[in-house]
């Protein structure tokens, strides 16, 4: 573990293309797009690098000198990260040899150099073996961390990146709850149930509003599904359209629906004190 990191060492499952749905919502940003210095973290990535090469491949088309700093607190993860990095350097690989990329030990202290901070954070399945309780230190480190205008992603997936949810922060606090879904075969949108990120994961109860959220889509998914015949997308956009309709606090349009998610202000799920 690397001198004064803050956390435990995760399961390290990685896979490829794991991380695609959070990537490219983080692709999308304006934080990202508009930051001075666009430095982005990927704390905690795993048995391999590639999630971190990954995602500043994907960042880059929307930013092109953006930078990737994927920290681990395992110091055996790091030497893998850094032998992968060498054959990228060495051309060996589809990775970009001058991507902007680098790999160091740390934990939720988010330990950067020249006393910078970051323009996002991506904290992926990391906090899914902690307590409930532990969560708002975890967040308050990592937040601390942040520029001025910057955004902390901390959220969950499935093993093969499927089903996806993620809380957004800012310095300030949580801003928004996004959902996202493969939605072919889809049964019903509760099946995040099982992948909501720490913090409302044990919420799922009646009585908590991500309990209500998550049934009123689930109710939505019903109404609307004779658009099925028309696909799986148009039926996506019609329950985003209706739970907007229904007065829930949806953020975002079209252009994120088309993609399967459902972006919701916090307040509209946050746990019940």
């Amino acid at each position: 573990m690397a001198s004064g990191a803050v956390g435990t060492v995760t399961r390290g499952t990685t896979n490829t293309n794991r991380l695609r749905r959070v990537d490219r919502w983080i692709a999308a940003l304006p934080e990202l797009r508009r930051a001075t210095d666009p430095l982005v973290v990927d704390l905690g990535y795993g048995a391999s690098g590639v999630t971190a090469l990954e995602l500043h491949q994907r960042l880059a088309k929307a930013r092109a000198d953006v930078q990737v700093l994927g920290l681990e607190i395992e110091p055996g993860r790091v030497r893998t990260a850094n032998e992968q990095l060498a054959r990228v350097r060495a051309g060996g690989t589809p990775f970009d040899p001058a991507a902007r990329i680098a790999f160091g030990l740390g934990g939720f202290e988010v330990p950067l150099p020249d006393g910078r901070h970051a323009a996002v954070i991506r904290a992926f399945n990391v906090l899914r073996q902690y307590r409930e309780v532990d969560v708002a230190a975890a967040w308050e480190r990592m937040q601390s961390r942040l520029q001025p205008h910057g955004v902390l992603v901390e959220g969950t997936c499935d093993e093969i990146g499927r089903i996806a949810s993620w809380i957004a922060l800012d310095r300030e606090g949580p801003r928004s709850l996004t959902i996202s879904l493969r939605r072919r075969g889809l049964e019903a949108p509760s099946v995040v149930a099982e992948r909501l990120p720490k913090a409302l994961i044990h919420r799922n109860v009646p009585g908590e509003r991500v309990h209500r959220f998550l049934s009123e889509l689930d109710r939505e998914w019903q109404i609307h599904s004779p658009l099925a015949a028309y696909g799986p997308r148009q039926r996506w956009i019609a329950v985003a359209e209706g739970m907007r309709g229904a007065g829930w606090p949806v953020l975002g349009g079209r252009k994120r629906w088309r993609l399967g998610e459902l972006t919701v202000a916090w307040e509209a799920v946050a746990p019940s004190e």
